[in-house]
């Protein structure tokens, strides 16, 4: 019998010698995963904590952003509706200024006439009950589209509302107070329109 087929040949061998496998290539043993995993923790250079603080601090940033841009658009939302609506109401401020002077014109008709007496004229009379008829009329219309008249007279001086166009010194009258208004002041929903002409006391002589 040769030595190849000597059954003993492999009897002295260690136990499962025999069926041991190689390692395939390219594969590691399963206690050089936490190594791996450390070498690539190394190589992004942070800590998981750490990433996840970083993308926190993006997110925040980020709100932040939306917030003021939000904020920004708000504004210019209110700002654009603001101005849209004074575009509605003032538009039509030129053509107001001039129905004003129609309304004092009828002012000054009925101031032109005699006072009213007992025995006056039938055709007088009549005349002044409609041009005061039509300027109730037509301040009604005026005050429905926002344009009112204000007394002056009596009132404290008022840059803001008043022209003076005269001083005198009055008895009857503080300083500064209008003693008389030739015109009233005339505002377009609540903005003035055009100031009132008034005479403005100096106070006693």
């Amino acid at each position: 019998m040769t030595h190849d087929t000597d059954p003993t040949h492999n009897a002295d061998a260690p136990h499962g010698a025999g069926t041991h496998q190689p390692q395939t290539e390219g594969q590691q043993p399963p206690h050089d995963a936490p190594a791996a995993e450390a070498a690539a923790t190394a190589e992004t250079g942070a800590e998981p904590s750490d990433r996840i603080a970083e993308l926190e601090a993006e997110v925040a940033a980020m709100r932040e952003k939306w917030m003021r841009a939000e904020a920004e658009m708000q504004n210019l939302r209110t700002r654009t509706k603001r101005e849209i609506e004074d575009a509605r109401q003032y538009a039509t401020q030129k053509f107001a200024r001039d129905v004003v002077e129609a309304a004092e014109n009828l002012k000054r008709a009925l101031a032109s006439l005699p006072a009213p007496t007992e025995h006056e004229d039938g055709i007088l009379k009549s005349m002044r009950e409609g041009i005061e008829s039509t300027e109730r009329s037509f301040m009604g219309i005026l005050e429905r589209n926002g344009i009112v008249a204000v007394d002056a007279h009596g009132k404290p001086f008022d840059a803001n509302l008043h022209q003076a166009m005269a001083e005198q010194h009055s008895d009857e009258h503080a300083a500064g107070t209008v003693m008389q208004a030739w015109t009233p002041a005339w505002t377009l929903h609540g903005r003035l329109l055009k100031p009132a002409m008034v005479v403005v006391s100096k106070g006693h002589a």
